[in-house]
């Protein structure tokens, strides 16, 4: 075995890449501040509460994510722990953003997945879910707020099952909730974790012969332990028993209670975590399989974010390794273009906050300056010209006629238009008409909003969007497109690749054009 294979074998193991996925609200960015604070990547969290103190979230870096409190950017944070390197992606939770979420979800290699004890699976969990449980990726689950009154968490893991079809095992479980929380019990380890408030400096942990251990009943009184030993009784009989290679299939999920904001269940949830989940594992290309431990180096393109330096007006793409040993100023093919292109100011990132990196390894997310020859899903890689499956494209909801105020700043807007495009922030298609029209189509309403904010904000530019009634986009594939079938209710424009789109205000109007088009594919993906 060479040195490297050596070297590749020891930092692949080290690493634990993972994505956070939950419906808005559920405390997903405080979790992630708290997990660097464990981590010592940062000394202070600025939760969500202390936004009015001028503290924003670690992970929220762009300025209309603090002004809103909400995370509409994908962001990756990395920090050491106990000999493993960990790799946070840290997902916008609000459902508009989700075709960002989409596809960073393809350079994880587990997930996180925060629920509310009150609310239970909502709507933008269901979504995430099924992104990650097509891939087969394992997902942890951590419920959260248990500090406030909740669900039952019997009345969870039944949810769990009913809503997204996963069965859950309880790793540890709460003994009280709400004003009479005093601890959780750790059914792996036996020992109890004491409620300190958010102390987290000084977590009591103390070991027991088992859940039925007099210390409990000293520490929780009688009712509560009696109601712990019942539930962990019934558990014991009628619940799944932990499986590694099921949680490693995505079949079933480790369960951890907890309270991010008073950093209570953390480090037991962060520990058990980095021992279960998942090592960089081997990705699909269409020339095969590429194992993390191939000496070659590949990766890709997942993410590109202009103006991550306001003062530098610059763009990074965000690239995922997946195979061999990244260093400073190597030379690696980029498969698309057919060039080979130097990577000299790779940088790695604790959200806005960057250091240039040396070096690298499978699992590693790392930024490399983009001065505008990146897309999307675009592969490098050393040696051979390796292409990693594409990601996907999804098909807008909502659409927009677009015109700049000033004429005098239309190429400052036909910039801001480019590169908001290239990040996948919005989908920009042109009229096939006699008037050149400029439209935009976006998965949900906010998305509009951070378009006009950055284009005022970024390019000095100030435009304007008149709503379309459009509800449906089908990318149209055919040697019999007849132009003139879109008259009625539809539209047919042209992405950025010339591929012809056609709109459609209702299904009707959708059946309609499919039937008199019986030889041309309506796809929901961009081909």
């Amino acid at each position: 075995m060479s040195k490297l294979s050596e070297q590749l074998q020891e930092e692949v193991a080290k690493r634990r890449t993972f994505a956070i996925i939950s419906h808005p609200d559920a405390g997903k960015t405080t979790l992630t501040e708290k997990l660097l604070l464990f981590g010592g990547a940062i000394r202070l969290a600025g939760t969500v509460k202390a936004r009015k103190a001028n503290r924003h979230a670690t992970s929220d870096w762009m300025e209309i994510e603090k002004q809103r409190g909400i995370s509409v950017t994908s962001s990756v944070m990395q920090f050491d722990y106990n000999g493993h390197r960990v790799n946070i992606l840290d997902t916008p939770g609000h459902q508009d953003f989700s075709e960002d979420t989409y596809r960073t979800l393809t350079a994880a290699d587990s997930a996180v997945m925060l629920i509310d004890v009150a609310k239970g699976v909502e709507a933008q969990t269901i979504k995430l879910f099924q992104v990650c449980a097509k891939r087969g990726i394992p997902i942890f689950t951590f419920i959260n707020k248990l500090d406030r009154e909740g669900r039952s968490p019997f009345d969870l893991m039944e949810e769990l099952e009913q809503v997204l079809g996963i069965r859950a095992v309880p790793m540890n479980w709460p003994i009280g909730m709400g004003r009479d929380l005093c601890g959780i019990y750790d059914r792996m380890k036996n020992q109890v974790e004491l409620f300190q408030g958010d102390d987290h400096s000084n977590i009591q942990v103390q070991k027991v012969e088992d859940y039925q251990d007099p210390v409990i009943r000293d520490m929780a009184g009688e009712f509560l332990h009696n109601q712990l030993c019942e539930e962990l009784e019934l558990l014991d009989v009628a619940g799944d028993p932990f499986d590694y290679e099921k949680v490693s299939r995505g079949e079933l999920t480790p369960l951890f209670f907890g309270s991010a904001i008073n950093n209570f269940g953390l480090q037991t949830f962060l520990e058990n975590f980095l021992q279960l989940a998942p090592k960089p594992s081997t990705r699909q290309a269409t020339e095969g399989p590429v194992a993390p431990t191939d000496e070659k180096f590949s990766g890709y393109v997942f993410k590109i974010q202009a103006n991550m330096n306001p003062a530098h007006r610059d763009r990074i793409a965000f690239l995922r390794i997946c195979s061999g040993k990244f260093t400073r100023g190597m030379s690696v093919k980029h498969v698309r273009v057919g060039k080979e292109i130097k990577l000299a100011q790779p940088q790695q990132f604790l959200a806005q906050d960057r250091d240039i990196v040396e070096e690298a390894y499978p699992g590693d997310i790392i930024g490399l300056f983009d001065p505008g020859i990146f897309r999307i899903g675009d592969s490098l890689s050393q040696g051979s010209e390796v292409t990693f499956d594409e990601l996907p494209t999804f098909s807008p909801e909502i659409f927009a006629r677009v015109t700049v105020k000033n004429a005098l700043k239309h190429k400052q807007y036909q910039k801001g238009v480019d590169q908001l495009t290239e990040e996948g922030t919005i989908q920009v298609f042109t009229s096939t008409g006699v008037f050149d029209e400029t439209i935009l189509g976006v998965v949900g309403q906010l998305q509009f909003e951070v378009f006009e904010y950055r284009m005022k904000a970024e390019y000095g530019v100030d435009v304007q969007l008149q709503r379309l009634t459009f509800q449906f986009a089908r990318w149209v594939v055919g040697k019999d497109i007849d132009p003139t079938k879109f008259r009625i209710n539809s539209q047919l424009v042209k992405d950025k690749k010339d591929n012809f789109v056609a709109l459609f205000e209702n299904e009707y109007a959708m059946r309609t054009a499919m039937d008199k088009m019986p030889d041309v594919q309506f796809l929901e993906t961009a081909p």
